[in-house]
């Protein structure tokens, strides 16, 4: 039996300008910097991994900016949304500090009982918060160097996917272990007509959205390039590997990210899964009160590094700041 997927473990994206990205996902958008590395299938890309102060598995957001690439149009076969979970009565805090960085959001909407607030980064990402009761348990950690603790993003809610034909993917998720917990007519800014969603069994990321749509999309600068779901053990991983396989996809052998181990797969509609595991972790090369102050080059790429750095655009990494919590 294979076990269930506790979850999204990352999402990755593409964006623009470092500098501008980094901007935004640390400072507008309170998230640490837990690595900064390069894209190992092109070193000379930057891969920087937002996520929360220990980098738990299922909160960490991250981008390869691609400078020269165009400007991506999210439809069908794509990751349309991603959204992240931030503690109940915060949106007031969020949507004050989106008018006070010129963040482009959209008006609230309900859905399945809780309220979301649309936004986009500075490349036109689709993105949501989603205000949610945060347990005392809750495996996330939040990062107070620039949002206060009462208000701080905690982890992923879900993503929502556009695709063509549903029901392929809808079995997958099945296969992979979530369940169908509802349908319910799509509002904002989704072409569908009705959302379906499904929940995994975990307590951050568990939720994918499935929206039915043929709108034509491509790739590039605001856009998802795959979303990574939890096989937390390299035996769960395998197991996963084979389910999927049976089910008549094509996963790749499993690969070494260095904080974790990948395996690679477009699932029917189109869509690049990943599956992930949640070791060893971004501290397995670095302390943890030291993540993402340097260029981490992992294996191979060490020996190149004065070829990788001359190749890199030179950025500066907001500085943490005094944020008092609010009374």
């Amino acid at each position: 039996m294979t076990d269930p997927t506790p979850g999204i473990h990352h999402v990755t994206c593409i964006a623009g300008n470092p500098q501008r990205n980094l901007d935004f996902w640390v400072e507008a958008l309170g998230l640490r910097l837990v690595k900064r590395s390069v894209n190992q299938d092109d070193p000379g890309t930057y891969h920087f991994f937002f996520a929360d102060a220990e980098g738990t598995p299922g909160t960490s957001m991250t981008f390869f900016p691609w400078e020269n690439l165009r400007q991506g149009k999210v439809g069908s076969g794509q990751v349309a949304r991603t959204a992240f979970r931030v503690p109940e009565g915060s949106l007031d805090y969020w949507q004050e500090r989106f008018e006070a960085y010129d963040v482009p959001y959209s008006d609230r909407v309900e859905r399945f009982g809780e309220t979301v607030l649309p936004f986009e980064d500075p490349d036109g990402l689709p993105l949501e918060l989603v205000a949610v009761e945060i347990p005392d348990d809750d495996p996330t950690v939040p990062w107070t160097a620039f949002v206060p603790e009462e208000h701080a993003i905690r982890g992923f809610h879900s993503v929502t996917l556009w695709l063509a034909d549903p029901e392929p993917t809808e079995d997958l998720l099945r296969t992979m272990g979530l369940t169908e917990v509802g349908t319910e007519q799509a509002q904002g800014d989704t072409p569908g007509d009705e959302r379906t969603r499904f929940a995994a069994a975990g307590p951050v990321g568990k939720y994918v959205d499935i929206l039915p749509t043929i709108q034509g999309g491509r790739q590039g600068h605001g856009t998802v390039h795959h979303v990574a779901f939890q096989t937390p053990t390299d035996d769960e991983q395998e197991s996963m590997r084979t389910a999927v396989r049976r089910a008549g996809l094509n996963p790749t052998a499993q690969i070494d990210r260095h904080w974790f181990r990948s395996v690679y797969f477009r699932e029917f509609g189109g869509v690049l899964f990943e599956l992930a595991t949640n070791g060893p972790g971004y501290d397995s090369d670095e302390p943890l009160d030291e993540l993402g102050e340097r260029l981490v080059l992992p294996g191979k790429f060490d020996a190149r590094r004065e070829e990788i750095e001359a190749q890199l655009t030179d950025i500066e990494v907001p500085r943490p700041g005094e944020v008092a919590a609010e009374d």
